[in-house]
């Protein structure tokens, strides 16, 4: 995906341990949190080692991001903080002469393809961000409306729950 946090680097211009750190200004994090659905993104800020091997570019290094989102029970804001690893793999996207659909295996999840002569790793990095966000927040009071509403929780919900009630029930 392509955002106002885009951090083009020039491959010819990438050395081996290269330090890169990100720090997202007041409007590139508005347009983040716009495209994630958060309530707010106080900060957002990554750093990372870069390492080249041929063609290949990895970046290993940590991001951090302060955010809100709303509970997905109360809409009451949830706040939350990130401060996670990543190591991504920047590869040359396939040519069209290679196949069009490519096995990842476990330790390939976090590949990103790139064409041309520069990486995006800002713009990666906040795909990472997207997919280290709790995807259903929950504030304090969820539970109790939840409750209040008649909505059963997991426990009550489960089969084990339910042949505990009719073994109650063979009681009497």
């Amino acid at each position: 995906m392509t955002d106002r946090f885009a951090h083009h680097l020039k491959l010819h211009q990438i050395r081996d341990g290269d330090r890169v750190d990100l720090v997202a200004d007041e409007s590139e994090r508005q347009a983040i949190a716009k495209r994630l659905g958060l309530n707010a993104l106080e900060r957002f800020e990554a750093h990372a080692i870069l390492s080249r091997k041929g063609e290949m570019i990895r970046a290993e290094g940590r991001l951090q991001a302060t955010l809100e989102q709303s509970c997905v029970v109360t809409s009451d804001p949830v706040a939350s903080h990130i401060d996670e690893p990543f190591d991504l793999m920047f590869t040359p996207a396939p040519g069209s002469g290679e196949p069009e659909e490519v096995e990842l295996g476990e330790t390939d999840c976090d590949v990103v393809f790139y064409d041309g002569a520069a990486i995006d790793l800002g713009s990666a990095i906040a795909d990472t961000l997207a997919l280290s966000i709790h995807p259903y927040p929950r504030s304090a009071g969820a539970d109790a409306t939840l409750k209040e509403a008649g909505v059963m929780s997991e426990a009550e919900a489960s089969p084990f729950a339910a042949l505990a009630k009719l073994r109650k029930n063979d009681d009497f």
